[in-house]
Formats: C-alpha cells, sequence, structure tokens
C-alpha cells in the first residue's frame, strides 16, 4: 500500500491520546463533528495526508476508553503551552457522512471513544451526524518539535504547520500492517457501505 505524501505540512487537530492511539495503530476511524471555526461549509476533511496534531484537552483521558502504560493522562491549559510534539502522520482512505445513529453504534469496537461522547457529538446540532474517516496511522522517524504560536490554537480543525516536517514522511512507518489494516477496513465498510457517502477530498 503506498504511502499518500501531502503537498504541504498541514496538522490535523486532534485529542493527544487520539493522535497516539493512531500512532500506535490502536485506532484507524476518527469520528468529527467539527469545531465552531470551519467555515461556512462546516467540517470536511479536506486533506488525503496530513500530520496528527496533539491539542491538550484537559478531560480527555475521562472520556476514552483507552489508555497507555505510562502515558499522560492530564493535561495542562493549552494557553500554558510552549512547543509542538509530533510523533504521527495519517492518510485519508475513505470518509463517510453518517446520519443512521444503529450505524454509529455499530462501530463501537473500532474505536475508543466512550458511548456518551459518540451519542453527544452524534446529537449537537441541528443536524443529528458525523463524519467518519478510515484513517491509516504511521509513526514519524523522530518527534518533530516546534514551537507552539497562537496561530494553532482555536476550535479549528486543519491547521498550517512549518514546511520542514514534510522530511520526515519519507521514513513514516506504519502502525499496522496491511493485511491487519484490510482487516479492520473491511469491518468498517461492511458497517457503513463499501462506497463512501463523501468522495474523496
Amino acid at each position: 500500500m503506498s504511502l499518500a505524501t501531502p503537498e504541504a505540512a498541514v496538522g490535523f487537530k486532534e485529542w493527544a491520546l487520539v493522535c497516539d492511539a493512531i500512532t500506535q495503530g490502536d485506532l484507524t476511524i476518527i469520528l468529527r463533528k467539527g469545531g465552531i471555526h470551519e467555515g461556512r461549509k462546516g467540517f470536511q476533511f479536506q486533506h488525503r495526508a496530513f500530520f496528527l496534531f496533539p491539542t491538550w484537552f484537559h478531560t480527555q483521558a475521562e472520556q476514552l476508553r483507552w489508555s497507555q502504560e505510562g502515558g499522560q493522562t492530564s493535561f495542562p491549559p493549552e494557553a500554558e503551552r510552549e512547543t509542538v510534539d509530533i510523533d504521527g502522520f495519517a492518510t485519508l482512505e475513505q470518509v463517510w457522512k453518517v446520519t443512521d445513529w444503529e450505524a454509529v453504534a455499530a462501530l463501537e469496537p473500532l474505536h475508543i471513544w466512550a458511548p456518551e461522547v459518540v451519542k453527544e457529538r452524534f446529537e449537537y446540532d441541528d443536524e443529528s451526524c458525523l463524519h467518519v474517516a478510515l484513517v491509516r496511522g504511521y509513526r514519524l522517524p523522530r518527534r518533530w518539535t516546534f514551537d507552539y504560536a497562537p496561530k494553532y490554537g482555536g476550535c479549528r480543525s486543519w491547521v498550517n504547520l512549518p514546511e520542514d516536517g514534510l522530511a520526515l514522511v519519507s521514513e513514516a512507518v506504519p502502525a499496522v500492517t496491511d493485511s491487519d489494516f484490510e482487516a479492520i477496513a473491511g469491518r468498517v465498510r461492511d458497517i457503513l457501505g463499501a462506497k463512501a457517502a463523501v468522495t474523496d477530498p
């Protein structure tokens, strides 16, 4: 399976523990509703390849069904942040916009969010739906660290990052084997359908 390379250094903002789970091969789907600064069209998966930008939402550990041995379980306020540490990269394999709660609920064995968190996201605002992305995670050859800046803050999903990180992508290592990824992808497609409701970005 070939690695899609990005045209620019773009970061997808997600809870730090979710980024870790993807990078470590324990998660291959992202459930997204969208932030308040997503623009007139709302949230969209805009890029085929992106860095996993960890955010420090302070109660994330309480809202996930996943933990890593010796890993961080509490996070200081984002305003106190001085650096960004990125360990992972992901490629977008398929996207669905799911309006059927039963289909969303059927995904529970394949993700790490607590059921009540998923339900709250699904029902948030007037449109009951979730964007479900099938992603493949990769571990960068080394941690990429750069200075945190105010432009990375706010309720937005996508941020532009320093271009020097692109050099790390060619050495990224898949978080799971091809066969394991295809097995999980098959389970997701069995639930949501082989054809994505939203076409490739």
